[in-house]
């Protein structure tokens, strides 16, 4: 690892960056990048988090992990089906939001089998260093630098490094989520009637979708470097397998945002035996419904939790007097409040911010005939 200086600089650089207003694209690149000056890696592997439940919602790669052989299916049911000191969901949770499987292990990687039965046999990496990137207790992703056999492990102070750098990337990451959608790309509210719904098999590979199910998943982010469209997907099989087997609390369910700028909730269960079908998993697809957004929306804006306070009641189209009796605050202090959340938002008033956080999607179709799944068409 370059210290001292470059350290301090690429920390700087990054920072920079995660505060530019960038798309999420772009921050990416640079900031991983910028990494790689401080900590040199031969393939990265960036993957975005609904921050509820940590869920994958896309991923990219770098370096040499974008010029090979995927494997994108496996990994999600590898990643999200399984549990180890070193998994995304594990390092989100942890005290220190960064490990390396050479160091966690004590150079006994095989005890990793992602690392030594995915990884290394794949690709030919040998160890891997991961991040979170956790601001406060949301974690909106995860980074992971590889090297090769001819490498030197991830050593302490390269971990400590990548600690440093959850805030700033969780910051680049949240703003380039909310980053406007071109115009080129409108949103498809009515793309595919009826339900969306996705069968999987034993083999974890799907068998059955219905037409909706199929527009849905053609609207999936890609782009190049990005793994494939349906990774959400294995992940979502993989935690369903795990919840099947009481290894887990919960439906595992992700918000993600597609290519257009809609925001859609996919949901994943394990099926009961019947007859000759054992194991199978369901899959639902549906668009997200306001209040199902709005959580995960103020939480990007990085607001405080008085902050959110405010913005839930003016969401509610509660007027300044009665935030400040109700939140036992004075007037100029909401208007102080108000302030800072239109500049975190930015936006220059009320209106600005309920369709900020309502997006597009939802606005412009508001008072519009109901579609069969009772939100507006």
């Amino acid at each position: 690892m370059a210290r001292g200086l470059t350290a301090a600089q690429v920390r700087q650089d990054v920072d920079v960056v995660a505060r530019a207003g960038l798309d999420l694209e772009t921050f990416l690149v640079e900031a991983v990048e910028s990494v790689r000056r401080a900590v040199p890696w031969v393939a990265a592997c960036i993957a975005t988090h609904d921050p509820s439940s940590h869920m994958l919602t896309s991923a990219r790669k770098y370096g040499e992990l974008a010029i090979r052989n995927s494997h994108d299916h496996e990994f999600g049911l590898i990643e999200y089906g399984t549990e180890e000191p070193t998994s995304f969901r594990a390092i989100a949770r942890a005290e220190v939001p960064a490990a390396g499987v050479h160091l966690l292990t004590g150079g006994r990687t095989e005890l990793s089998p992602r690392l030594s039965q995915f990884m290394q046999p794949n690709f030919g990496f040998a160890d891997e260093a991961r991040l979170a990137m956790r601001d406060g207790s949301e974690a909106w992703g995860g980074v992971a630098l590889f090297r090769g056999a001819d490498d030197a492990p991830f050593d302490e102070a390269e971990v400590d490094f990548l600690a440093s750098l959850a805030a700033p990337f969780a910051h680049g990451v949240r703003s380039g989520m909310l980053a406007r959608v071109a115009d080129h790309a409108p949103c498809r509210p009515d793309a595919g009637a009826g339900p969306a719904v996705i069968i999987v098999g034993p083999d974890n590979q799907i068998t059955q979708m219905t037409p909706a199910a199929e527009v849905r998943l053609s609207e999936l982010a890609t782009g190049p470097g990005h793994c494939a469209p349906l990774s959400p997907v294995a992940a979502l099989i993989g935690a369903a397998r795990r919840f099947a087997r009481g290894e887990s609390e919960g439906i595992p369910r992700c918000r993600l945002r597609t290519a257009s700028g809609m925001w859609l909730v996919l949901q994943a269960g394990p099926l009961s035996s019947f007859r000759d079908r054992d194991g199978d998993v369901v899959i639902t697809i549906e668009e997200a419904r306001p209040p199902e957004i709005v959580t995960l929306v103020v939480a990007a804006f990085g607001l405080t939790p008085r902050e959110r306070d405010v913005t839930q009641l003016v969401l509610q189209g509660v007027d300044t007097k009665e935030i400040a009796r109700t939140l036992h605050l004075s007037a100029y202090t909401v208007q102080d409040h108000l302030k800072s959340v239109f500049e975190k938002a930015d936006v220059r008033s009320r209106r600005e911010l309920i369709a900020r956080i309502y997006f597009d999607q939802y606005v412009p179709r508001m008072g519009g005939e109901l579609a069969p799944s009772g939100w507006f068409s």
